[in-house]
């Protein structure tokens, strides 16, 4: 097949990491593999002149920024400027992959010498302020969609009546993410990643590690980010912070913890709870993304209620536990890193583009 992926900007956010492992498997297949990106869309005229004063230069929209698909051996072009994908930047392939919410118009109305349409949904794509029925409606238009978990199954199939919808969940890459057995350490420690995007609620996280603290006070926190934390934003005691920490570091970060906070209110999956799990990392996660299918299989606890309490109390659980409880919930963790890879995962994907093709939608 000759596929094409249209993405509204290329970056190194984690839904784009999922498109670059989809296009370069593909490709490796023996597939024709096309990547359509526009720049990054121009932000308000306020938030640039509060860039300049942070950083002392001006945003230059049109910059082309790095992305996943920097390393890899398959055609991307990027366009001249932020605006809809049309059939002049896109070539005729056999099926073409909207990647986002704004991209599946613009994919509707591409012509069919372009490919069989599908629409691959990573997320409900709400963050910024988008309201659901708005975005609800994209999943009406007549796109063969692929969602990648459960809760995304339902809320898609209920707000736009299709049933057939493929499901794909992720992988994660276990040359990438392992560790070792290992027991539990003397000094526990939790672990994050840090955001300040609302949705990511690492607020709650860190409250959580300060209640647990009044019972386990030698508690560590660990944590890992692109952003810097402003000022009281992590809590500087036992804490160790990792700033754009390198690819080949992650492993060791995520290993160097007995449990992994997984904080979210919205999330379209949740990598790091997978990547925790496969360095044997027990995960203690709110019901967002795929957590409740993850750490359904013992390798962590849902924290059902909404706050901080709840997080705390999961934390002071795992760090009683005794060493063979503990070794049991990490190596159930590990088990079920590795039980789907993501040669499994593109497997699906690939049936996905071929029922477009053959149905036409």
């Amino acid at each position: 097949m000759v596929i094409t992926f249209v993405l509204p900007n290329a970056n190194r956010l984690g839904g784009t990491r999922v498109i670059a492992i989809y296009a370069e498997r593909l490709q490796r297949r023996g597939h024709t593999v096309h990547v359509v990106s526009t720049p990054r869309r121009p932000r308000r005229l306020r938030h640039r002149l509060k860039a300049l004063v942070r950083s002392g230069s001006w945003e230059r929209p049109h910059v082309r920024e790095p992305s996943y698909f920097d390393e890899l051996p398959v055609d991307h072009r990027v366009i001249d400027r932020w605006r809809p994908v049309t059939d002049a930047d896109v070539p005729d392939a056999d099926v073409v992959v909207a990647t986002w919410w704004e991209t599946a118009p613009w994919v509707a109305a591409l012509s069919s010498r372009k490919g069989a349409k599908a629409y691959f949904v990573q997320d409900y794509g709400a963050h910024e302020g988008q309201p659901l029925d708005g975005v609800a409606e994209t999943w009406r238009l007549p796109l063969h969609k692929l969602v990648i978990s459960k809760w995304l199954l339902e809320l898609v199939s209920a707000k736009s009546g299709d049933v057939n919808l493929a499901y794909v969940p992720n992988s994660v890459d276990t040359t990438q993410f392992h560790a070792t057995p290992r027991g539990k350490q003397p000094c526990p420690a939790v672990g994050l990643m840090y955001s300040t995007r609302p949705q990511k609620r690492c607020e709650l996280a860190l409250e959580a590690v300060q209640l647990a603290r009044e019972h386990v006070p030698r508690l560590r926190l660990v944590a890992f980010g692109h952003e810097e934390p402003p000022p009281g934003g992590i809590p500087p005691e036992a804490t160790e912070f990792h700033r754009d920490a390198p690819e080949e570091e992650l492993r060791s970060i995520y290993a160097s913890c007995d449990a992994w906070l997984f904080s979210s209110r919205l999330e379209g999956f949740g990598l790091p709870i997978l990547e925790a799990m496969a360095c044997r990392t027990p995960v203690i996660a709110t019901p967002a993304g795929a957590a409740p299918e993850l750490v359904a299989g013992g390798g962590g606890i849902l924290v059902e209620k909404d706050g901080a309490v709840p997080m705390a109390a999961a934390i002071r659980n795992i760090a009683a536990m005794s060493e063979a409880q503990w070794r049991a919930m990490s190596d159930a963790a590990y088990a079920t890193a590795t039980s789907y890879s993501w040669d499994d995962a593109t497997d699906r994907f690939e049936e996905a583009l071929r029922t477009a093709v053959t149905t036409g939608s």
